[in-house]
């Protein structure tokens, strides 16, 4: 699970700004959104406010850029690496950008480094508390040769055919844990935190994401529980009492075929098919609707775009709640009704045990309900300066002057008393329009 995690120099972000889960020494709601994780008090969500525009879903797209960088490399050193720096100061435009996350895996904090650019990754640092804070690797790239330069602390026994193998494979615009999951080297340090990048961070779900697929291949695996998915979508009276998976064989043609088995994002379990059978599964979701004793189906494509995104983030909060993950959502409330946006938040609050959730949202209603909210799980982004940089900050970071106890956050909020809102001006369209009338 993640303590904190940082960033610098990334789209509106200029100066290192932190999303941190440890949890304040409130008891408020601890049964809900607080998890024991060893010595450290977690929080199992944070809900990033703010304006459009001023940097919250840049936040995300961060630590997405990070799980790319172990999941989805770049395949050869002359690739650049494909993102955006601050772009309102020329000496950040040009700049690298930092990286640091903080987290736990089978009991153990890690805490990972990391430095880049558009060419290259720049520097890299991991660190173990075992439970002393000690150093796993250290990695340097030489910018002229393009080569990374990888060390490792005293308490790691590498032999020199495992360095040199690992070497060949880091590229100097690839991380070491990219180079560690193509390399056929035994260093448990490093497998641990692939691991976690691997089953526990996930990527970022977006308002476009299409998790239809996704989740029905989850359900078709035994990964996801149809008969609790069906459960889920009937306690928030979408009126659905079945759902039905119809498969079908189709044959690839050969090119196809080739296409799909050289392509590294397609699973490995359809690959295997491929090769055994040189079919794929085309399948087709029905929705069972009981009406007046009678069932009728209905094609999930026609039911509305509501029951739609809940089916997928329906089967996203079973993974949650039934395995340890990290999820990042971008405008959580996407279609659904303000009170389904809410039934969803406190039902995996209720149900997970050892997950988290970061969602983007710009859902006021639950500030209006002190006793649905912790104030260390609610954070704000905001970009009023000059310098057009946004700046994250905590509700709990707010002293007792601004926020108390009896204060109604959500009226704070809204007249702009915590940031996070958009300043608007008058609704005029031209400065004469006196005059034009």
């Amino acid at each position: 699970m993640i303590i904190d995690f940082s960033v610098r120099n990334f789209r509106s972000i200029k100066e290192t700004q932190t999303l941190s889960f440890e949890a304040s020494k409130s008891k408020h709601l601890e049964k809900y959104y607080v998890m024991e994780v060893g010595k450290y008090r977690l929080l199992k969500v944070a809900l990033l406010y703010g304006a459009n525009a001023s940097g919250k879903t840049n936040i995300l797209r961060a630590l997405h850029l990070l799980y790319s960088f172990v999941k989805e490399p770049v395949e050869n050193k002359n690739e650049t690496i494909n993102y955006e720096t601050f772009r309102f100061d020329p000496a950040f435009q040009k700049g690298d950008t930092e990286m640091e996350i903080d987290f736990i895996h089978n009991n153990v904090r890690y805490d990972y480094e990391v430095k880049f650019n558009h060419q290259c990754i720049v520097y890299e640092k991991l660190f173990n508390y075992t439970p002393g804070k000690s150093l796993v690797f250290e990695r340097t790239t030489n910018t002229d040769k393009q080569l990374a330069k990888i060390s490792f602390g005293s308490k790691v026994k590498v032999d020199k055919n495992d360095l040199s193998n690992l070497s060949f494979t880091t590229l100097w615009n690839n991380t070491v844990l990219a180079g560690f999951s193509k390399s056929n080297v035994d260093i448990p340090q490093l497998q641990a935190v692939w691991e976690w990048f691997s089953n526990t961070l996930m990527p970022i779900v977006t308002p476009r994401t299409d998790l239809t697929n996704f989740v029905s291949e989850q359900v078709e695996k035994h990964d996801i529980s149809k008969d609790s998915l069906v459960e889920l979508l009937n306690k928030a009276d979408f009126g659905i009492d079945d759902i039905v998976y119809e498969y079908k064989e189709e044959n690839v043609p050969e090119d196809l075929k080739n296409m799909l088995l050289n392509d590294d994002s397609v699973p490995e379990h359809i690959k295997s098919k491929l090769k055994k059978t040189g079919t794929l599964s085309h399948g087709e979701i029905y929705f069972v609707h009981a009406v007046s004793g009678a069932n009728y189906r209905l094609p999930l494509q026609e039911e509305s775009r509501g029951t739609q995104r809940y089916y997928g983030l329906g089967g996203l909060m079973l993974l949650l709640t039934e395995h340890n993950s990290v999820l990042s959502i971008d405008e959580l409330e996407e279609s659904l009704h303000p009170d389904l946006y809410q039934h969803f938040l406190f039902t995996y609050l209720r149900n997970s045990k050892q997950s988290q959730l970061i969602v983007t949202t710009h859902n006021r209603e639950l500030l209006n309900e002190r006793d649905l909210f912790r104030k260390d799980a609610i954070w704000m982004t905001d970009r009023r300066n000059k310098e057009q940089m946004t700046e994250l900050y905590s509700l709990d970071s707010f002293d007792s002057s601004v926020v108390r106890d009896t204060t109604n956050v959500y009226n704070a909020y809204r007249i702009g008393k915590l940031g996070g809102v958009p300043v608007v001006n008058d609704v005029d369209l031209f400065s004469n329009y006196d005059e034009k009338e």
